[in-house]
């Protein structure tokens, strides 16, 4: 075994297939993937399931890539001492559903931290996408929400995965409208209310279903409806369209605040929001700290910490 096999297996798995990876380490993808078979002969194990889909860490591939890391840590902090090589950059990853206050604390992270070089990843995306980033190494760090109507399909999935939920906050159901809209005075809204406007949802892709809608709640019938996959798109929606959609109701900066408003939404279902992590896996300094930054900006919005 050697640190460059090491190095090898990390980088596969952050860019997800070895393709890529060979791209990136300027070696062919055949003496990749040879080098790769060598140390899963040497140790006896198998890293990586590789199918048609293309390749996912196994069981035994997740806790290798947890000591791997740890090696690979130790090394370059044997380097710098001796060496007086430059420190490697810091890395972190987040995945998170479509939540501005997620990003805000992605840049307070970045702001706090004293160093020449990083490089940092957030991922805005699908709930099944977050799951399985978090699951293959992807990501340190990955942000969703449960409700009673999603809680047991959810939690099972994250079970078997191997991944771990820490709850954040409570966040009572809101929507987004426009400024303009007749409803954006009033104390509260209904469904009902909402009918006659365009109800705007993120798209979850082909193999999504409610249990993985970021909306914890949704008309029963919705003659106007449009699916969409970016925040920026859903917040033009709203104003162009006069549409709505259903949120935390945190408004932090992002949201011009001159154009859209939150209504608290009549509802009894609430939305758990937390974060999830691999249960094998060591968050790095820079992860701890966007969760520091993330318990700020929601304490800071007003909202409880679940400790």
């Amino acid at each position: 075994m050697t640190l460059l096999q090491l190095k090898y297996i990390v980088k596969i798995v952050e860019c997800g297939s070895m393709n890529e990876a060979s791209h990136e380490l300027y070696v062919s993808q055949p003496a990749l993937s040879s080098s790769v078979k060598e140390l899963e002969n040497e140790l006896g194990i198998e890293i990586f399931k590789r199918s048609s889909q293309g390749i996912a860490l196994t069981v035994d591939g997740a806790e290798f890539l947890t000591y791997a890391r740890q090696v690979l840590d130790q090394a370059a902090l044997l380097e710098e001492r001796y060496k007086h090589t430059k420190p490697r950059k810091q890395l972190c990853t987040v995945s998170t559903q479509h939540y501005m206050f997620a990003v805000e604390a992605f840049v307070d992270m970045i702001e706090s931290l004293d160093s020449d070089e990083y490089e940092f990843t957030i991922r805005e995306t699908r709930t099944k996408d977050i799951i399985n980033s978090v699951a293959n190494m992807r990501s340190d760090v990955g942000i969703l929400y449960l409700s009673d109507f999603n809680r047991n399909v959810i939690t099972k999935l994250l079970r078997e995965k191997h991944l771990e939920f820490h709850p954040l906050f409570r966040a009572p159901l809101h929507v987004f409208i426009s400024r303009t809209n007749p409803l954006a005075g009033k104390d509260v809204v209904t469904m009902e209310d909402l009918k006659p406007y365009p109800f705007i949802q993120y798209e979850q892709g082909e193999d999504g279903s409610f249990f993985f809608a970021e909306e914890a709640v949704w008309p029963d019938y919705s003659p106007k409806q449009i699916n969409v996959t970016d925040r920026a798109t859903i917040l033009n929606y709203i104003i162009g369209l006069n549409g709505y959609t259903v949120c935390t109701g945190i408004d932090n900066g992002d949201l011009n605040n001159e154009k859209i408003v939150t209504v608290p939404l009549e509802t009894d279902e609430t939305m758990l929001v937390g974060w999830i992590t691999n249960e094998r896996a060591r968050l790095s300094r820079a992860a701890e700290i966007y969760l520091d930054k993330l318990r700020d900006v929601v304490e800071r919005q007003g909202y409880r910490i679940i400790s």
